[in-house]
């Protein structure tokens, strides 16, 4: 199933990020692997911001790119984040060595940016969203269960 939302900026951006959280939490079973698709400055984090806050793991302010430091853990009441950026991560053995599998628990979501370079893990996801830039501002957001 797939569903499109254009959001119009940062902070709708943001809101659309909140009411997804509530959509993952009731709808699919954990753990719950998510891809996040989309060019460098599309607005990944910028969803994974409002994820978090929707899951009450973590401010929007507080989140931030994982681009260096490659994974990120926000812990909600409920539910444990794992913000993940394979930009910098080129083959299988580099990705063996983050220990994803070691994440993967009942309570967990993992929120992987670039993850489509990794023909596991595209085989492995739950939820692929991909984030357009349509304008300075405008996002168009699709959002596939598999």
């Amino acid at each position: 199933m797939t569903t499109e939302t254009i959001t119009h900026s940062a902070e709708e951006t943001i809101a659309f990020g909140r009411s997804l959280a509530i959509e993952l939490a009731t709808e699919l079973p954990r753990p719950l692997i998510v891809l996040l698709r989309g060019d460098l400055g599309a607005g990944k984090t910028t969803l994974v911001k409002g994820i978090a806050e929707g899951f009450e793991a973590a401010r929007a302010e507080n989140v931030t790119s994982p681009t260096f430091t490659l994974i990120h853990e926000y812990r909600g009441p409920h539910i444990t984040l794992y913000h993940i950026d394979l930009y910098r991560i080129d083959t299988q053995r580099d990705l063996e060595t983050l220990g994803l599998d070691d994440l993967l628990a009942p309570n967990c979501i993992l929120l992987i940016e670039w993850g489509e370079k990794f023909q596991r893990l595209q085989r492995d996801r739950n939820v692929e969203i991909t984030l357009e830039r349509v304008g300075e501002t405008k996002r168009r957001i699709r959002r596939t269960t598999h």
